[in-house]
């Protein structure tokens, strides 16, 4: 700072003529550090204000989260992006942030524009959809620059100047075209059907690589669901009475499949990179809220109708579940009584073939028990005829004959042999008399000596 002095002696006293007094007037005494100026000091303060000046300008500080490009006196810039006490020489500083926040808010009535540093704040603007529904928009962006890239970061700062010109004079404008050529891509009733993340992309998009190139075409009115996976919650998408089409835009593709663009507006180009780019708030104009409340009251009743009949049917469904309950309670009733019945009838055929075969087994066994009976007494016979040939009397054989027979009868009448009647009634059918054997066994039988058990 330059301080300028009129060096002269300075009087302690001076004469003041008043019109109204007549005679000489003695002023103050001027102050003590007025009063040692000279020369000599005023060269000194001269010297101590150009060598803070100097200073001033050989030095600046670099905040944190800021690059900072140095233009110098003599020609050539610099990037400096660390923070601290950095030289500058005398050259033109341009201060940009790592990252510039930038939001577009809805006021309403009587509500002002925040005042935060760091953060650039407008007014929402106003923008029309595809299907003529307009609505004033809120959005969030947050814009960073490629620091890193010193050639292309000295390159943005030159063309601009500032940070307040880039934000103003280059992302906004790139913004709101943007922010209208998406609206023009898409219906209000697409957006709060669901297309709201898809609106942000394309906002995004082109604000980043270029805005889309557009065609028109022109589709049929259709109906659409008011949320995605609600086949019952539909409204008119785009319908105009007395029209059977409606006039869309839709992006331009090339070969590949890619967008076409018009690249000449994209941020990229001066190293920004869009890191955010989301819409916040939407405030419609009153005709679409109105068949908004309209929507929802018809969304509402279908809702209860729905309800309402999902009762219905899963009362039905209920009935008839409970019908096939009974149904096959019966049919198991049914069948557990016909297994038994099978069952018992298995097994009573199977106890009449098991004795069957024990009386089969039983008549073998009595057939051997009876044939080896018969074996046994004639060897007896042949025994007593061989004996009878060697010379014994007729009585002894007589009574060998009969010692025969009779172990014949007890071994028939045995606990292995056969039951022997009781009471025998005899008699010759030829009209001869009985034979002695005959009669022998006859009183034998009658005396209870043969047939005991």
């Amino acid at each position: 700072m330059l301080i300028v002095t009129n060096v002269m002696p300075i009087r302690k006293e001076a004469t003041q003529v008043d019109n109204g007094y007549n005679g000489t007037k003695t002023l103050p005494a001027s102050p003590a550090l007025l009063a040692n100026w000279s020369l000599k000091k005023s060269i000194f303060g001269l010297l101590i204000g150009i060598m803070v000046i100097g200073i001033n300008g050989m030095f600046f500080y670099n905040p944190a989260g800021t690059a900072t490009s140095i233009q110098y006196l003599w020609g050539g810039d610099e990037a400096v992006t660390s923070q601290g006490l950095k030289m500058k020489l005398w050259g033109k500083t341009i201060p940009i942030s790592f990252e510039i926040a930038m939001q577009d808010i809805i006021l309403s009535e009587g509500q002002t524009l925040p005042d935060e540093e760091g953060i650039y704040y407008r007014n929402g603007q106003r923008r029309e959809f595809a299907d003529a529904i307009k609505a004033d928009i809120a959005s969030s962006l947050v814009i960073s620059v490629d620091y890193a890239n010193e050639e292309l970061f000295l390159d943005m700062a030159d063309k601009n100047r500032s940070e307040q010109k880039l934000v103003y004079a280059r992302i906004y404008p790139v913004y709101d075209q943007a922010l209208k050529n998406t609206c023009k891509l898409m219906d209000a009733q697409d957006y709060i059907s669901g297309a709201a993340p898809q609106f942000d992309y394309y906002l995004k998009d082109q604000m980043e690589n270029g805005m889309y190139l557009t065609e028109e075409v022109y589709e049929e009115a259709q109906e659409i669901n008011i949320t995605p996976g609600d086949s019952n919650r539909t409204v008119a998408k785009g319908k105009i009475v007395g029209e059977k089409k409606q006039k869309k835009y839709r992006i331009r593709r090339n070969k590949a499949g890619d967008p076409i663009r018009d690249a000449s507006n994209s941020l990229k180009r001066y190293g920004l990179t869009v890191q955010q780019a989301a819409v916040t708030n939407i405030d419609w104009e009153s005709s679409f809220d109105k068949r908004l409340n309209l929507q929802k009251e018809q969304v509402a009743q279908t809702q209860l109708e729905k309800a309402s009949a999902e009762k219905e049917f899963y009362a039905t469904q209920n009935a008839i579940a409970k019908g096939e309950r009974e149904k096959a309670e019966v049919r198991v009733s049914l069948e557990k009584k016909q297994l038994e019945q099978t069952i018992a009838a298995e097994t009573k055929a199977k106890s009449a073939k098991y004795k069957e075969q024990e009386e089969i087994n039983l008549l073998a066994a009595a057939k051997k028990t009876a044939e080896r009976i018969r074996v046994s007494a004639d060897a007896d016979a042949y025994e007593i005829s061989k004996k009878v040939h060697a010379g014994i009397t007729p009585e002894t054989r007589l009574k060998m004959e009969l010692d025969a027979k009779v172990a014949i009868m007890k071994a028939l009448a045995g606990p292995e042999g056969m039951n022997m009647p009781t009471t025998v009634m005899t008699g010759n059918s030829s009209g001869g008399q009985t034979g002695m054997l005959e009669s022998i066994l006859g009183a034998k039988i009658l005396s209870g000596e043969l047939g005991k058990k």
